[in-house]
């Protein structure tokens, strides 16, 4: 009984650090059940996914109502995201056993992709500049062009949508591949994707369009992890339970909140966290080995 008011406890937190921000479930929530709670890795993953399909698809709805979503972009990755999850789905039924012998893969590569999210919040700001300043755009161009909504706007996102289809549906494979293994991923490393793909393309646009498709792609893996027995609905409700009120919670204090200094401490915190599950992973158990023969026959052998 004392665990599911853990588990409601780390769903408040992550919840509202989600309504705050817009960032941080798959990366805090998996790490918490791992490092804190003592929950398998592929359990916590395969919980964590389901946890932010429905999360998320709140959040979905909302964005829809306001036409914030692009859906070529959301389809195009779904192309590339959605056969990639089945497809290392299938990969951990096939070479391995059992969900202990690849226990030490998802987390390394969560502890990888906590990295790149870490770095990805930390240092947002400079990468959209670097990749700006190399299409030789201005600050107030890029701007102008994150928050503007007219025909030429459009018109530009067209174009891009059309030239950049093939990397869109490469960035969705990587995505599926990725997030299936760790969950982690789909929100703030997906829009920095978005962004350097889309640099003409309205922020509220790529975050509308990256929620939708997170929610698609975060049920699929989740539905395999399902399949595989690494999914606690127990826990999960818990989750839920705590989540939801914090994120709606969060979302109506946001702007009243140093959204920046949280952002800044979030990064860090993911970076680190990162390093330790590459740095530390858990490893599989060892198979028990069955004593010798002659001391079975012979107790004496065996003392």
């Amino acid at each position: 009984m004392t665990t599911d008011y853990y588990f409601i406890l780390a769903g408040l937190l992550v919840g509202f650090c989600v309504g705050v921000t817009g960032v941080g479930g798959g990366s805090l929530m998996t790490p918490i059940l791992i490092s804190v709670m003592g929950i398998p890795p592929q359990v916590a993953i395969g919980t964590d996914l389901l946890y932010a399909s429905i999360s998320k698809f709140c959040g979905s709805l909302v964005h829809a109502k306001k036409l914030n979503i692009v859906w070529p972009i959301v389809i195009f990755l779904s192309i590339g995201s959605i056969p990639a999850s089945l497809g290392t789905t299938w990969a951990l039924h096939h070479f391995f056993s059992s969900a202990n012998e690849y226990k030490k893969l998802l987390t390394i590569v969560l502890g990888f992709m906590l990295v790149l999210t870490g770095i990805s919040i930390l240092f947002r700001a400079r990468i959209e500049q670097f990749f700006a300043k190399r299409r030789g755009m201005t600050p107030e161009q890029r701007h102008s062009l994150h928050h503007a909504d007219s025909d030429e706007a459009q018109a530009i996102q067209a174009k891009a949508l059309i030239k950049n289809k093939t990397m869109i549906i490469v960035m969705g494979a990587v995505l599926g591949v990725f997030v299936t293994l760790s969950s982690v991923g789909a929100g703030a490393f997906g829009v920095m994707a978005l962004v350097l793909l889309f640099p003409n393309l309205p922020m509220i646009r790529i975050i509308g369009s990256d929620v939708v498709h997170a929610v698609l792609l975060t049920l699929v893996a989740g539905l395999g992890h399902l399949v595989s027995g690494n999914v606690d609905f127990h826990m999960l409700t818990f989750l839920l339970i705590g989540a939801i009120p914090a994120i709606i919670v969060g979302t109506l204090v946001s702007s009243k909140l140093p959204e920046h200094q949280i952002r800044r401490v979030l990064g860090v915190t993911l970076l680190l966290l990162g390093i330790n599950f590459v740095v530390n992973p858990v490893k599989a158990k060892a198979a028990p080995t069955a004593p010798p023969v002659a001391a079975i026959h012979n107790p004496k052998v065996a003392s």
